[in-house]
Parts: structure tokens; sequence; C-alpha cells
């Protein structure tokens, strides 16, 4: 791993990989963020024929800040031909009273494979969420594969109908792209359970799409979506 640096609210350390010929890092949050105001970027670049594991130490937590304005995290995944990615953070929490634009983008080589999982929390126990805004963005061999937006809470119409979350509180959700499977991972839409859907996209890659009453249960779905893929 020639480059790990970080620095501010992220701290990023290797840890120990149960798998051999995989790089691990775990980015650990050295202070509270994000917070209103905040503006936060990660870059990560997994090279040609590398093999990295990502994930958190615990959730990310947006907060209300001093300042009246949103704080912004952005993250940056590009993936080179031969490469594995998996990008597994813990959920995020949209505490009440924040206001969060999250944006995650994702370049993909032609033979890369990608493994990457999504969870927002919409507020804490006992509490209402704040504003929150995520847009996920992932091109493959230059072309678009998925690009969506979603939006949650004070100011988003109709988060919370039953179009929506129906009155869900944890939603997520997993992308896999494995191009050695020609015909894709899945081969047409179907439910897993009663709140979760497995969709395949253009190209060798599916998207499993969940909301739950809960974090574990909302986990418990992306983890069953992730065997169903294989």
């Amino acid at each position: 791993m020639p480059v790990l640096v970080g620095d501010g609210p992220l701290a990023l350390r290797r840890t120990r990989s149960v798998v051999d010929g995989e790089a691990r890092v775990t980015v650990v949050g050295a202070m509270s963020a994000p917070l209103g105001g905040d503006r936060i970027a990660l870059e990560v670049t997994a090279g040609p024929g590398a093999r990295l594991r990502i994930g958190s130490a615990a959730a990310t937590i947006a907060l209300p800040g001093r300042s009246a304005g949103p704080a912004h995290y952005e993250i940056r995944l590009t993936v080179a031909d031969g490469a594995t990615l998996h990008w597994l953070p813990e959920p995020l929490i949209s505490a009440h009273g924040s206001d969060l634009r999250m944006t995650t983008r994702v370049e993909l080589a032609p033979t890369a494979r990608l493994v990457l999982r999504e969870e927002q929390i919409l507020g804490r126990t006992g509490e209402s969420p704040g504003h929150l805004t995520t847009r996920l963005t992932v091109h493959r061999a230059g072309r678009p594969l998925l690009d969506q937006e979603l939006a949650y809470g004070p100011g988003a119409p109709g988060w919370d109908g039953g179009a929506v979350l129906g009155g869900h509180r944890a939603v997520g959700q997993l992308l896999v792209v494995d191009p050695s499977r020609d015909s894709g991972p899945v081969a047409r839409p179907r439910l897993l359970g009663a709140t979760a859907v497995l969709t395949p996209l253009s190209g060798p890659a599916a998207l499993a799409t969940a909301v739950a009453p809960d974090a574990l249960q909302l986990r418990r779905a992306l983890d069953e979506a992730a065997a169903a893929v294989g």
C-alpha cells in the first residue's frame, strides 16, 4: 500500500486481513464529524490487480454544527483493471437537526470488481432525523452504470410515505459488480423478504435495496442479498 494518509476528522489505519493477498483499511473517526459547515473528502484508489477492503470502526453520525450551512461529505472510489474493492463502512446516522449532503462517485475499469454497501439510519433512538441527501454515481469503462439520488427528513417531499420508506427508519443498498460473470450476478429482479429487492443492472452488476425498522434488520437484509449474489 504505497499511500495511506488522513487528517482532520478521519484517521486511516491499516488492519490485519483474514484473506491472503488482500489489504485492509479501517476508517476511524478522530473527532465528531460531519458537523454543519464541514467539508470532508475521502479518496480511494485500488491499482491494477490490487485487492482492497475498507471498513470503518464505528457508525458515522451527522450532527448539527455551529454553522447554519449543511455539511458535505464526498467519497471518490477508483478501481483499476483486475482490482477488487470492498467498500463496507458502518452505517451513517442522521441525527436530529443535522443537514448532510453526501456524494459517492465510483470509477471502474472494465475488469474491476466492486462490492459496495451503504446504510443510513434516520434518527437516533426516539428522535426524528435530520435532513440527508445522498447521491451514488457509478461509471464502468467510462459509461454510466448507476446514478441515483435520495433525500430524507425535513424538506424532502414524501420521504416517509408508503412509496418511499413507509415508516421505516433504516435504508440501505448493496451494489455488486463482477465482470467474471458475463450474464451478471442475477438474472431477474426478485424480492428478498418483505422489504428488500435484488435487481440486475446493465452489465455484470446487481443492486439490492432494502428498508427496515432498525440497523440490525437492515444489515440482515443486505447480508441476505450478498449471499444471494454469491
